[in-house]
């Protein structure tokens, strides 16, 4: 695994703003790390990035503890923190070649030609730092955040202050980089979790309360897979709950009915079956699924 958390815990003062959390995430997945404000996301990334200190627990990333190694894990991170933290005062390339001497990456006139194509700033690349619009300052965050090649990003709210355009591009670019790398993403806009992450980790007031995929998460959430269905004719709940797999069976208008299947039961073929054993005419039969805002709610309200 590319990032482990072992039972995680930040204390500040009285408060454990993290409370025991224990993840993994590995190379090739885009994770994706949700939480209401103030859950303790960001400080888990600090912790993970070794920002700052965690009080108990341990985080692991490419084999280096960050209590241990601090610098080794930071060779092997990408960041881009909630609050973008630039050189305001410097032109685009010029903060790039700063960051890449850091890093002492070599032909960084190569890297930094490539980052700038990448995260399209290309029209931007000569302009002052704090004349750009907060959308393009997001860019230049990710590209120091990827400039030297790193084999973990940890991104907190990455696309805030993007247009729906860049937002496309930006979020295709991240899935991307998914594919090669170990991506942790925050983010507050379900849309992208749904579009991006392979598996979701949620966290409420320091705790973990999910880390599973969102379909699974779905089916959690429902108790099963749940589906809609509706006849021409006139049936009863007492025999729409004698088909095979139905757990329960909810009117919602005139022949129109909602049926709750267990966790790993489609009941459509056999309410097709049904239909055709009772002679009625099936109008409509489709399966409900629920949104990741949903889930979201459910788990974290």
């Amino acid at each position: 695994m590319s990032v482990e958390v072992n039972n995680l815990v930040k204390i500040y003062g009285e408060q454990r703003a993290v409370d025991n959390i224990s993840f993994k995430a590995k190379k090739g997945e885009v994770l994706g790390f949700l939480g209401p404000n103030g859950a303790g996301k960001s400080t888990t990334m600090k912790i993970i990035t070794g920002f700052i200190p965690q009080s108990e627990g341990s985080t692991v990333v490419c084999g280096f503890n960050t209590a241990d190694a601090p610098l080794e894990v930071q060779r092997r991170i990408g960041y881009l923190p909630e609050k973008n933290p630039l050189y305001k005062d410097m032109y685009v390339k010029e903060y790039l070649n700063f960051v890449a001497n850091l890093h002492k990456i070599p032909n960084k006139q190569a890297r930094i030609a490539e980052m700038i194509e990448m995260t399209g700033l290309g029209e931007e690349q000569n302009k002052l730092i704090d004349s750009l619009s907060k959308g393009y300052k997001q860019r230049v965050g990710l590209a120091q955040a990827m400039l030297h090649n790193p084999e973990v990003l940890i991104l907190d709210e990455p696309t805030s202050g993007l247009d729906p355009n860049q937002l496309v591009e930006i979020r295709a670019l991240i899935k991307k980089l998914g594919e090669e790398k170990t991506v942790i993403f925050s983010t507050h806009i379900m849309q992208e979790v749904q579009a991006i992450c392979d598996r979701v980790v949620i966290i409420n007031k320091g705790k973990m309360v999910a880390n599973d995929t969102i379909e699974h998460l779905k089916e959690r959430v429902t108790g099963g897979i749940m589906v809609t269905v509706e006849f021409a004719e006139t049936t009863t709940k007492a025999q729409l709950e004698k088909i095979e797999g139905v757990k329960t069976v909810k009117a919602l208008d005139k022949n129109r009915w909602e049926l709750l299947g267990s966790k790993k039961a489609d009941v459509r073929s056999k309410v097709f079956h049904f239909a055709v054993q009772n002679r009625l005419t099936l109008l409509e039969m489709r399966r409900e699924t629920h949104s990741i805002e949903n889930v979201f709610q459910e788990l974290t309200k």
